[in-house]
């Protein structure tokens, strides 16, 4: 059956067909997910396991070596690759990119990970397991509060995260810069030696004072009455008021007589999030699979609105980043383009074709879009940057298909043919070249698509989408187009009258004569034309994925590794006044910065999906900057540049825009893989001074950073016996002396808050008091000074050991001047 004759002959099924085609079509659009990206799968996972002082050596040697060695049993594996650093060991699984159902292989890492459990030292912490390495949160809330403690904000973050936690098409909210609460009994080292009582012996006595057990029950002849033994602390009174019982003495004190008991957070802080320099809490929101992130952007911003009018004066809300934002204004300006194209087609059809023909022809451009989006929706694919290019590239395309069939139909019912017979003929004679012609620009997008690596699977709905629409276009050229033209083209019959012989006509002629005459010389011109298009492209700037064109950046700054968190918080603290007095938006500046977001200690979450967030560390901090307008960008990039290499010449800033498609981390990187460390740091030199000698390479450095120095606690074994005291009293005394001892839990309602044993800041800050520390008897309580049973060496050490497929790896890292590619 011939499918024109059938669209024509049966005009009210054909009509019937559109009707549900476009309904269809805008029903669909209306539930097509949206986001930004159209995603691809994160084949990393991160296996976290903390390991309390451990050196970086110690810690590659006794977790991070065994954790590699189960995981390369996994047949899956693309490689691993790992770092080492004092306490922390951090492996990444990268799984190869062929699989895409990873919930088997995570499962298995799962697995193999809680059988290698046994083989890693007692007192590790974990092995965690993050398989959700992927997930995109591109909603960030900061909450800030005058006057308000973090505790206080933090119950404010649960509340607003239970109520975010409500909206359907949220799928995880995340806490950050959420200072956990401690309370410290600190001790004077004198008053305890004095009193002869060690810290664990104090341990001992609060963990038995601090309990919560059953004492049984007592059955009358009708009842069964539990008892309940007090002894919890139920307020920081009780604690302070806990009889403590002097060894060798008949005699007992309170805790609050031999030290100062407080409440306050974790000292020093694990990580800090500030809000254009305002201490904040940040809020970070995924959306759900599939999920719709304009509803999303919708009912979050209805909920602030709330919020607002909800709490007190104070608490404010501010959104630093907001995907749902560019991702409505990417599809409103898909609309405008759909709009424009088709007015343009329209007056372009009318003009040289007239009006009734240059109707015909526009309607292709909604009918096509809208039977598009109905396919698609078919095959899953949502509207995002990739499949709204397309549908935007495929615009000045579709119409190609309707054009050439009106003219044909055109072009016959002017030699005599009736429409109907006109409009078949045409369908017939032009079916195979028009659907010829639509794959073979499909074609174009196939190695896209076919690229089996990451960039394929971020690109792929690029082909999808073009094959599609012009695969509508095709369908409706052979159906849409030959009804509306017999029905609505007015064409007057002429067969004898030829159009060929005007001026234009016949240069034309004397072209196409030339040209077949003087064949050696056309493929000769073709042959040079194609030689220098290609040289010329060669000087065209290669790049595949361009920065983004939205309104903000990203500031990375580094310190050298073994930096307190303190002292990378007050170089954050400086560029934030920087920003504060050169580029932020004031009265008399009215383009420049509007809102930042810092994190400190940590990265912020991933919030664009080519963004890979680094393990915690406290010498690094991140900055989310937001600007009027993306064009300045690059000057205020060079500006903050200056500003950070002049004032902090031993920071490493990494400042640039956010990049589109796969997370790339460098441009350029060389990685150098080996077992010797000072043969791979001999050839990292020469690449270095290498890399300096290209024009275009700026912030020239290697992943492993600077040597950092420890002290070397070098037990005395004889020394250590006359005073009776073991490398555990010494290591526990060093422990609980200098960074704190958890001793036991204060309960406060669902709250458990962890109590810290430490000594006075005035013992722990003092480097000088070091060899004067007492070391304590744990069983006994005597003590005496570090100095009598041990000697402090100074010794330098990496400060992070990197390593792929268990070959320690070295990677230089580059940026680029601004006007070159990689």
């Amino acid at each position: 059956m011939n499918i024109t004759r059938a669209a024509i002959e049966k005009n009210r099924v054909t009509a019937v067909a559109l009707v549900v085609i476009i309904f269809g079509g805008v029903s669909a659009y209306l539930r097509m997910s949206r986001a930004e990206d159209p995603g691809f799968i994160i084949r990393t996972a991160r296996v976290t396991t903390i390991f309390p002082g451990a050196s970086p050596e110690r810690v590659e040697q006794l977790v991070t070596d065994k954790l590699e060695k189960v995981v390369q049993e996994m047949p899956e594996l693309d490689f691993v690759d790992s770092e080492s650093k004092i306490g922390v060991s951090v492996v990444n699984v990268n799984i190869k990119e062929s699989y895409t159902d990873m919930r088997p292989i995570w499962d298995d890492l799962r697995r193999k990970i809680e059988d290698a459990q046994s083989e890693l030292p007692e007192d590790v912490i974990g092995p965690v397991v993050n398989d959700e390495f992927g997930d995109v949160f591109g909603t960030i809330i900061t909450i800030t509060g005058e006057d308000f403690t973090y505790a206080e904000l933090k119950d404010v973050a649960d509340e607003v995260r239970d109520e975010l936690l409500l909206i359907e098409e949220v799928a995880k909210v995340e806490i950050y810069g959420a200072q956990d609460e401690r309370i410290f009994v600190e001790y004077n080292n004198a008053r305890l030696s004095e009193l002869g009582l060690s810290p664990f012996q104090l341990m001992q006595i609060l963990n038995s004072r601090n309990i919560i057990i059953p004492g049984g029950e007592v059955y009358t002849a009708v009842e069964q009455i539990a008892l309940e033994p007090s002894g919890n602390f139920e307020t920081i009174e009780d604690l302070r008021r806990s009889v403590i019982s002097l060894p060798g003495r008949q005699e007992v004190v309170y805790l609050e007589d031999i030290a100062e008991i407080s409440r306050g957070y974790i000292d020093p802080s694990q990580s800090k999030v500030t809000a254009s320099g305002v201490p904040a809490l940040a809020l970070a929101v995924s959306l759900r699979e599939g999920g719709n992130i304009i509803v999303l952007g919708q009912r979050v911003q209805t909920l602030m609105a709330r919020l607002q009018a909800l709490y007190p004066i104070g608490i404010e809300f501010d959104l630093v980043a907001f995907q749902p934002g560019e991702v409505e204004k990417k599809v409103r300006d898909f609309v405008g383009n759909l709009l424009q194209a088709m007015l343009v087609v329209g007056v372009v059809m009318v003009l040289f074709l007239g009006l009734r023909t240059g109707l015909v022809v526009a309607s292709l451009i909604p009918t096509a879009i809208i039977m598009a989006l109905l396919v698609m929706s078919f095959f899953g694919i949502g509207l995002d940057q990739i499949s709204l290019a397309a549908l935007i590239i495929a615009l000045g395309m579709l119409v190609d298909n309707a054009i050439v069939m009106a003219e044909s139909i055109m072009v016959q019912i002017s030699e005599g043919k009736r429409p109907i017979e006109a409009a078949v003929d045409s369908a017939n004679e032009l079916r195979v070249p028009l659907l010829v012609s639509s794959l073979t620009t499909a074609a174009a997008f196939l190695p896209i698509f076919l690229a089996e690596s990451t960039v394929g699977e971020y690109t792929a709905p690029l082909f999808k989408v073009v094959t599609i629409t012009l695969l509508c276009s095709w369908i409706l050229a052979l159906t849409l187009t030959p009804l509306l033209s017999v029905h609505f083209l007015k064409v007057k019959a002429n067969p004898s009258k030829e159009s060929f012989n005007s001026r234009f006509y016949t240069r034309y002629r004397g072209l196409l004569t030339f040209i077949l005459k003087h064949r050696t010389l056309t493929l000769a011109s073709i042959v040079a034309i194609f030689v220098v298009a290609m040289l010329g492209f060669g000087r065209l700037p290669n790049i595949f994925f361009p920065p983004s064109d939205r309104p903000f950046f990203r500031a990375e700054l580094e310190l050298p590794l073994g930096t307190r968190i303190e002292r990378t918080e007050d170089v954050v603290d400086e560029v934030e006044r920087y920003l504060n007095e050169a580029l932020v938006v004031t009265p008399d500046r009215p383009e420049g910065v509007t809102s930042w977001a810092s994190f400190i200690g940590q990265s912020a979450p991933r919030f664009v999906l080519p963004y890979t967030p680094v393990a915690p560390s406290p010498n690094y901090a991140f900055l989310l900057v937001n600007t009027t307008a993306h064009e300045p960008i690059d000057e205020y990039i060079a500006m903050l540049e200056d500003f950070a290499l002049q004032q902090f010449p031993d920071v490493v800033a990494t400042i640039r825009r956010i990049e589109l498609g796969p997370p790339v981390d460098y441009p350029i990187e060389v990685r150098v893989l080996g077992r010797n460390t000072d043969v791979l740091f001999a050839i990292i030199d020469q690449v270095k001074q290498k890399l300096r000698s290209i024009p275009g390479a700026k912030t020239i450095d290697d992943n492993w950073g600077r040597r950092t120095k420890k002290l070397l606690v070098k037990v005395s074994q004889p020394r250590a016996r006359r005073a009776g005291v073991t490398n555990q009293d010494i290591a526990i005394s060093l422990q609980t002396g200098l960074s704190g001892f958890q001793m036991t839990d204060f309960r406060e309602n669902d709250e458990l808050i962890p109590i810290t044993l430490r000594s006075v800041a005035a013992d722990r800050d003092d480097i000088g008091k070091l060899e004067s520390l007492n070391v304590y008897a744990q069983a006994t309580g005597r003590s005496v000074p570090l100095k009598q049973v041990a000697d402090i060496e100074v010794a330098w050490e990496p400060s992070k050991i990197l390593r792929r497929d268990r070959l320690r790896t070295v990677t230089v890292r580059a940026q680029l001047v601004p006007g070159y590619t990689a």
